[in-house]
Formats: structure tokens, C-alpha cells, sequence
């Protein structure tokens, strides 16, 4: 009589996109997976974001890519305006982004989540409404405690509890260690479509502020951002949602254009984000038996779009080193060969940060000189960062 091993055992803290993308893996490499989500249920969440260059090889081999191209956005230009709310130039989103067109995916956050989850649901084992409390590697295994106050034991436990992770801070101490301040604070929520906007994004700037509206097709609503310069990290604001509102109506008490009655939207607004513009810079992003990925090991902001793209190329690296390795050998070979690709995402910053929302008079002139220059041009290369690793095949079962 043949007996089969046991397949090895493995928790997931998180279940946005890196989480269910690496079960989804390493499911299909032979373990048995349980994801822990502390939410209720998905955190759906309309706003877009982008699939690009390796990534977009990741969910083709997870076979979600047609889905996926169903649920494009196409939006069709970005309209810079002045202080006054004057044109300033308006270009295919494309120029600004580095994006291919026929290729690269702009989509809404809720439909990645919702693919992601469809593909991996029956396979997988989903604790909604609970998380992990303590990790204990001091056994055979990680003798972990949940929250609502079971307990089970783990070969490998993963952190993909995005950029201010809770199974970091337990493991690797306190997120100041890695966290890179870029310069700026922002805040993402949903208003009335009163601009009649339409496949688009209005964004008005001034030095050290900007505040655009971003429609997504034809609907009633439309997403607002407002994102200011600021030194340091606001960490009085941080969890607390009135103080967020008043440093927010503070910092644009004077704005022009709509900004008023973007304000006024987030008086009323019961969605809104507000965090801190950063990344997340790791030397080790294993410790033991457990893991980071996504944007709790290498966060790269939002001023690079590549967050989505690095937690999906992540996860297929992560559970592709560890198909026929144990958890040291396998740490070792996600870190060797998934580094470089992030660390070239992540130095995106430097191409268009600080170039996208300028904090002096002079670098705004400087900044809506080049945006016109680049209407004149054509649709710029894509930018190589987005596809410097070329996926591994791994074999799974």
C-alpha cells in the first residue's frame, strides 16, 4: 500500500489581492491553505487600479485574464488644470503612466477581488471576521492563536496584511524601521457625479496640492482624491476620521476650481482612505517559517501604480520557490530571484512622484511645461520596469 504525505499546511493573513493570489498558487502546488481575513467579507472597493507587464502573465496563467479584459476601464484622458481651473493640457491617461494600450488592464479594485476569490474558493479554506493574535515558532511548526480564540498549527504562515501589517510588526518589529515617508498624504473617497464626468480624470494642482475626480464609465458617482505635501507622517490623523476631515479642510481652506464641493463630498463621505504616501523597504522579508508579500514587504505607493502588479508577481514567485523546496530553501530562492523586480518598481518613484504633484511654483511650471510637450509627442515606450522579470515555469499538481 502507497501512502501519500501529508500536504503541508499554511495560513494566509490577508484576503485582498496578494492573499487569495498566493493561495490560489500554492494550492495548486499541492498544500493545504487557510486564509484569515479580519474583515467580514471582501473588501470589494470600486476604485481602479492597474495590471501591468508581468503581471499580466500571472493572471493569464491563473486563467483570469478574459474576466479580467471584460472588466476594463477605458479611460480616455487626464485633463491637468492651473489654479484657476484652467486647461492646462489633457492626454491619454498613457502619457502619464507609462500604460500600453491593448495590453495593460485598468480595472476596479472589487472585480480583481472578485475574480481572484472565484478562482480559488472551492480549494481553499476562508476565516472571515477573525485574525491571527500570537505566532509561536519555537515547535515543529507555527502554533498560532486567532483572535476569536481558537487555535491550530501551520508549516508556514504568509503575511499579505497589506502595508501596515500586523504580522510584520509581530515578527519584524515596528512598521517606522520600513517605512520611507515619500512626501505627501492623501485621501481616496466617492461623491456625486456632479461634474457630468464621464471615462476620465480631472486634475487640479497648486503647489504642494492637487485634487482630481476620477469617473470610471458613466456613473452616478465618481472617486475623489485630494493629495498635499506634508514632512511628516500626520500620526494624530491616522484612525481617526474627524481629525483626517479638519487637516484635510485645513490644508484646502483657499482652494478654487471644485475643490469646495469636494470638501463638502467628504463632509458627507462614509468611505473614505486616508494614509500617509509611502513604501515599504525590507532587507529580509522572511523570517522562520513565515513570509511577507505584497504591500506589507514592499509597498511601492501608489505613485508608482504598481502595488497591484507587485503583490500578483509576488505571490506567483512565492509559492513557485517553495513547489519543491522546504520553507528555508524555499524563503531563500523568493528572495534571490523577486528582489530586483521590486526594487526596479519601487525606484519608479523617482520618475514621478515628486514630477506629478511638484511642491514650488517653479517645478509646477515645470511639471505642465513637460505635459504639454508630451501631447505633441507619440505614445511614449512602455516603462521596463513593469515587465523585468520574466515568469519561471513552475510545476504544480
Amino acid at each position: 500500500m502507497t501512502r501519500t504525505a501529508p500536504r503541508r499546511s499554511v495560513l494566509i493573513s490577508g484576503a485582498s489581492i496578494a492573499g487569495p493570489a498566493l493561495a490560489f498558487w500554492l494550492n495548486r502546488h499541492g498544500y493545504q491553505v487557510t486564509v484569515v481575513e479580519k474583515a467580514g467579507t471582501l473588501r470589494s472597493g470600486g476604485y481602479p487600479i492597474d495590471v501591468r507587464g508581468t503581471a499580466l502573465d500571472v493572471v493569464e496563467r491563473m486563467g483570469i485574464l478574459p474576466r479580467l479584459r471584460d472588466a476594463h476601464i477605458d479611460l480616455r484622458r487626464i485633463t491637468f488644470l492651473d489654479a484657476d481651473g484652467e486647461e492646462v493640457t489633457s492626454l491619454h491617461p498613457h502619457a502619464v503612466t507609462g500604460g500600453v494600450t491593448g495590453r495593460d488592464l485598468e480595472i476596479r479594485r472589487g472585480d480583481l477581488t472578485d475574480a481572484l476569490y472565484t478562482a480559488v474558493r472551492d480549494d481553499v479554506e476562508f476565516l472571515f471576521n477573525d485574525s491571527i493574535d500570537t505566532l509561536d515558532q519555537s515547535g515543529p511548526g507555527i502554533d498560532v492563536t486567532f483572535h476569536g480564540g481558537s487555535s491550530r498549527r501551520f508549516d508556514m504562515v504568509f503575511g499579505a496584511d497589506g502595508m501596515h501589517s500586523r504580522t510584520r510588526e509581530t515578527l519584524f518589529g515596528p512598521e517606522e524601521r520600513f517605512h520611507r515617508h515619500l512626501g505627501y498624504c492623501f485621501a481616496v473617497f466617492t461623491m456625486p457625479n456632479t461634474l457630468g464626468l464621464s471615462h476620465e480624470t480631472v486634475m487640479w494642482n497648486t503647489p504642494g496640492r492637487a485634487a482630481a475626480v476620477y469617473a470610471v464609465g458613466d456613473d452616478e458617482e465618481v472617486h475623489a482624491f485630494l493629495n498635499f505635501a506634508r514632512l511628516d507622517p500626520p500620526y494624530d490623523a491616522f484612525g481617526n476620521p474627524d481629525a483626517q476631515r479638519a487637516l484635510l479642510a485645513d490644508v484646502f481652506a483657499d482652494a478654487g476650481w471644485e475643490v469646495p464641493g469636494i470638501l463638502g463630498a467628504l463632509h458627507d463621505a462614509d468611505d473614505v482612505f486616508f494614509d500617509a504616501v509611502g513604501q515599504i523597504r525590507m532587507p529580509r522579508w522572511t523570517k522562520g517559517r513565515v513570509a511577507l508579500l505584497g504591500d506589507a514587504a514592499y509597498a511601492p505607493s501608489f505613485l508608482t501604480g504598481q502595488g497591484t502588479s507587485l503583490a500578483l508577481v509576488g505571490a506567483y514567485m512565492l509559492a513557485g520557490s517553495l513547489a519543491d523546496r522546504d520553507h528555508a530553501e524555499g524563503f531563500a530562492a523568493y528572495e534571490r530571484t523577486t528582489r530586483d523586480f521590486v526594487t526596479l518598481n519601487q525606484d519608479l518613484v523617482g520618475e514621478g512622484g515628486a514630477t506629478l504633484f511638484p511642491t514650488t511654483a517653479q517645478a509646477l511650471a515645470r511639471r505642465n511645461a513637460r505635459l504639454r510637450a508630451l501631447s505633441a509627442m507619440p505614445a511614449p515606450e512602455p516603462r521596463p520596469a513593469h515587465s523585468a522579470l520574466t515568469l519561471p515555469s513552475f510545476g504544480t499538481r
